[in-house]
């Protein structure tokens, strides 16, 4: 049986976030999408569930963290190249997001990241080889 992972994040204006995802090159899963959450797909296995923080508060009695403020998940996604990692922050940028931190360059690997309209953060990060043995 195959495993897939579905990332649930709640957003503000549901119809904002699936253009600055569009934007960025995914897709959409008409199938599993409604007024009040879309379903992402990121790759063959991997999915985010994009859903109104109404329709989020009914999967959780917790609070749900503002993102803005304070950090509930990193989502990391790997990507075939170092120009891959630019090419993407700066879809995110050019689509209203922001980065947090600047590129990091760690030999083995190449990371940089964006905060979407809601404030997720997301890291994208190339590897080219094995981290050094300590």
């Amino acid at each position: 049986m195959t495993t897939n992972i579905y990332v649930n994040l709640p957003v503000r204006d549901l119809p904002a976030s699936i253009k600055f995802f569009a934007h960025l090159g995914y897709s959409f899963n008409q199938h599993y999408s409604d007024d009040s959450a879309t379903c992402m797909i990121v790759a063959e296995n991997i999915f985010v569930m994009l859903l109104t923080e109404a329709r989020f508060k009914e999967f959780t009695p917790k609070p749900i963290a503002d993102a803005h403020t304070s950090t509930e998940v990193l989502v990391c996604l790997q990507v075939e190249s170092r120009e891959a990692v630019t090419a993407l922050v700066n879809k995110a940028i050019e689509a209203g997001g922001s980065t947090y931190k600047e590129p990091q360059d760690h030999g083995f690997m190449y990371g940089h990241g964006f905060q979407d309209l809601d404030g997720h953060l997301w890291e994208l990060v190339y590897m080219s080889g094995e981290p050094p043995k300590t």
